[in-house]
């Protein structure tokens, strides 16, 4: 009698569970709800931001399902304003920048991409950390969405109308 294992890589499953785990960031702005929800992956000795997230390629924000934004209260997201409503937040990194996507299409896996949902697009103000970010990292306050991993910080201005 032979025991195979399978390792499901592709999917994101190993043993049934996702190897990038589940993760989420809220705030709450004048009693109304903002919430992202994603998949954390980490570097594992791998370069991030050129290698494994190719620049000029819309990337999904983490790993697995594609990251979701649910928001209670209409947002204005630097010059986009966002009604209330939920969505899917993509990434569009460049090497001299990144731009944030918010696609009205939503619960879809995260490399399915239509540019035609897009409810439209920011640039994002960018910085270096001080040391290396092992696990990608969504961080949402009453006025801003940040985006860490490796030795790249991403954020925008949120206003909550």
């Amino acid at each position: 009698m032979k025991t195979i294992f399978c390792v499901l890589a592709l999917t994101g499953f190993v043993f049934g569970q996702y190897t990038s785990p589940p993760a989420q960031t809220k705030a709450d702005a004048g009693g109304k709800s903002i919430t992202i929800t994603y998949h954390a992956p980490s570097m594992h000795g791998r370069k991030i931001f050129g290698g494994l997230v190719p620049f000029g390629k819309v990337w999904r924000a983490g790993a697995n399902e594609a990251t979701a934004l649910h928001t209670e209260a209409d947002l204005q997201i630097k010059n986009l304003s966002v009604p209330k409503g939920d969505y899917t937040l993509f990434v569009l990194p460049e090497q001299n920048g990144w731009q944030l996507i918010v696609n009205k299409q939503t619960k879809q896996w995260g490399l399915e991409y239509h540019q035609d949902r897009d409810l439209g697009r920011v640039p994002m103000d960018m910085s270096k950390s001080a040391s290396p970010i092992e696990t990608f990292k969504i961080t949402l306050t009453a006025n801003k969405l940040e985006m860490a991993w490796e030795n790249t910080i991403a954020s925008v201005p949120i206003v909550v109308k």
